[in-house]
């Protein structure tokens, strides 16, 4: 797709809407906001912030369309706030505002594009390059295409730290009711944002999330540290292209499955997707992050705010013989991790730093499953034909720069299961991302007709796990390379010869005297790749000098000990 092709000059105009309505208030952030205000100033609001395209129906005016967006302003509080701090800091409170106005730009075609849908998704992509002011900002930004006057796309740009993707697809529904003339439901049920920061402030709220926090320490402290760790896995953050699946095979196999099993599909698909990622990892266990694990209770399904703190599921894969046993699991897994998925964001990462100092490898949030499926007015990709209900169909769509190795996000189960995939190109060119989806389905296929032997996945599904060889052994955990470990403590150590044994014991040369296991483990960790196969030698040996043959472990070995220790610093006794 020819992005600047679709945003070329056509005639427009800026509106400005202004609004007035409800009272000030002001108090603490909520949780998520708080979590998502850290990432728009930690890596950049374009990165983090989101946007939509929503269809405007036939008949709407321009007015009409303004005027829906303001009454969403009026009815949801979050959209009438702003996060005052000075310059440097990270903001304390909310303030909910009487009054203010946002902008719309309108863009004329006459005629209409070929794929209107389109440019409203390449213009809203523009517009979300420009980060909102949080202390002073209406934190939305539309543009709205129209054809010769007429509306006919609407793109949305949201700042994270007022909505999440569930929050939008609330407000997508609630905007066509306006524009239909449909009535909205009261939100006496449904929690405001300072509402909610009051209620995670409490005690109860508190327990919750220190309950969270010990849950995530015990599966960062267990679990793989990145899922995909294999010679050609990079650091996680480039470009990756969409890949959309759409499949009525799919969508009946998983109803069959559901079916047999007594379980609803998306528990089903859950499963299938687990046992497949962990199958072409060559993990034996799971461990994905599920961002819309938040919105489990009545009061917060319909809320405008971001409640999108993830759910970290940790799923033992190998202690499964089959797909229904770890289906069982799986459900067990999912609930646990729900359970414990608000959390405050600043000492999970406190926490998260605390683990990486003393296990010494760099938690990879790699892989994320994101079903959207029973969220109201779930936009979905595009179609790649106009079958509305095709057997097997992929298309591939933009790139987006992700910090994930696998994103996905499922927004139809049946009758066509349709989902859109993010892979990293460094692990899945496009024959094998394709590949992977099409696993996926022969998998609910094979499960729709009873269970599956995971021992015999890739001969169901076709697809394969890494191939490793070279010196790579599980460690504690995890998938590392010696090799790899010992570069990167080389680098760390500015080209330092060393050397790292198979049970990551680590001989570094010192004639000086000024080298420690401790500044050896500190300065790893400072220049420690968040990437696979480098996890911190267990041990680090001062030796006088580097061996006439560093290449020989027997040389190494052979060398007196000056110092030697973990270099970690003692464990927390938290």
């Amino acid at each position: 797709m020819n992005v600047g092709a679709l945003v070329s000059p056509s005639p427009s105009r800026v509106v400005t809407v202004r609004w007035a309505g409800g009272d000030v208030r002001r108090g603490p952030l909520t949780l998520g906001q708080a979590n998502m205000v850290r990432c728009i100033l930690r890596d950049g609001a374009a990165d983090v912030d989101i946007h939509d395209v929503w269809a405007v129906p036939a008949g709407v005016s321009v007015a009409a369309v303004l005027d829906a967006l303001r009454a969403l302003t009026l009815r949801h509080e979050a959209l009438r706030t702003v996060f005052p701090h000075p310059e440097g800091a990270l903001p304390e409170e909310q303030l909910v505002c009487s009054e203010g106005e946002f902008t719309v730009r309108v863009v004329d075609h006459d005629p209409l594009p070929e794929d209107p849908a389109a440019v409203a998704d390449a213009l809203a992509r523009e517009i979300r390059l420009a980060p909102f002011d949080l202390g002073r900002d209406h934190p939305l930004r539309a543009v709205l295409l129209t054809g010769g006057g007429v509306p006919v796309q609407l793109g949305l740009v949201a700042g994270h730290a007022a909505a999440d993707g569930s929050a939008l697809s609330v407000l997508r529904e609630e905007w066509l009711d306006l524009l239909h003339g449909r009535g909205l439901p009261p939100l006496e049920d449904t929690l405001t944002p300072l509402e909610l920061a009051a209620e995670e402030a409490a005690p109860a709220g508190r327990r919750k999330a220190e309950a969270s926090l010990r849950y995530w320490e015990r599966v960062l402290r267990t679990g793989p540290q990145a899922m995909f760790a294999e010679p050609r896995a990079l650091v996680a953050g480039g470009p990756a292209p969409r890949l959309t699946l759409r499949s009525a095979r799919g969508g009946a196999a998983l109803a069959r499955a559901a079916a047999r099993l007594g379980v609803p599909g998306s528990t089903v698909l859950l499963t299938a997707w687990c046992a497949l990622v962990a199958h072409r990892a060559g993990q034996d266990a799971y461990v994905g992050a599920a961002p819309t694990a938040n919105r489990y209770k009545s009061a917060l399904a319909r809320t405008v705010t971001p409640l999108s703190q993830d759910a970290l599921l940790h799923l033992e894969v190998a202690r499964a013989a089959g797909f229904d046993a770890l289906l069982k699991s799986a459900w067990a897994a999912a609930l646990n991790a729900y359970r414990h998925s608000r959390f405050d964001a600043l000492e999970l990462w406190a926490m998260i730093d605390r683990v990486t100092a003393e296990r010494g490898s760099r938690f990879g949030r790699d892989v994320v499953f994101n079903d959207v499926s029973g969220l109201p007015g779930a936009l979905r990709p595009a179609a790649g034909t106009a079958d509305p209900e095709p057997g097997f169909e992929l298309t591939w769509g933009p790139e987006q720069v992700l910090p994930t190795a696998l994103l996905c996000f499922v927004h139809r189960l049946e009758p066509v299961l349709e989902l859109a995939l993010w892979p990293d190109p460094q692990l899945f060119d496009r024959d094998e991302a394709a590949g992977f989806l099409a696993g996926l389905v022969r998998l609910l296929e094979a499960a729709a007709e009873g269970d599956v032997p995971l021992a015999a996945l890739g001969e169901v599904t076709g697809v394969r796990p890494p191939e490793r060889g070279g010196d790579w052994r599980l460690l504690d955990g995890c998938w590392v390379s010696p090799a790899a470990v010992a570069a990167a403590l080389s680098a760390a150590l500015d080209g330092r010869p060393v050397h790292v044994d198979a049970d990551l014991t680590a001989y570094l040369p010192d004639a000086a005297g000024e080298l420690t296991p401790e500044l050896a483990h500190a300065a790893l960790l400072r220049h420690l790749p968040e990437r696979p196969g480098v996890l911190a030698p267990r041990r680090y040996l001062i030796v006088p000098d580097a061996p006439a043959e560093p290449g020989l472990p027997l040389a190494w070995q052979q060398q007196p000990t000056l110092l030697e220790g973990s270099g970690r610093p003692a464990a927390d006794p938290r």
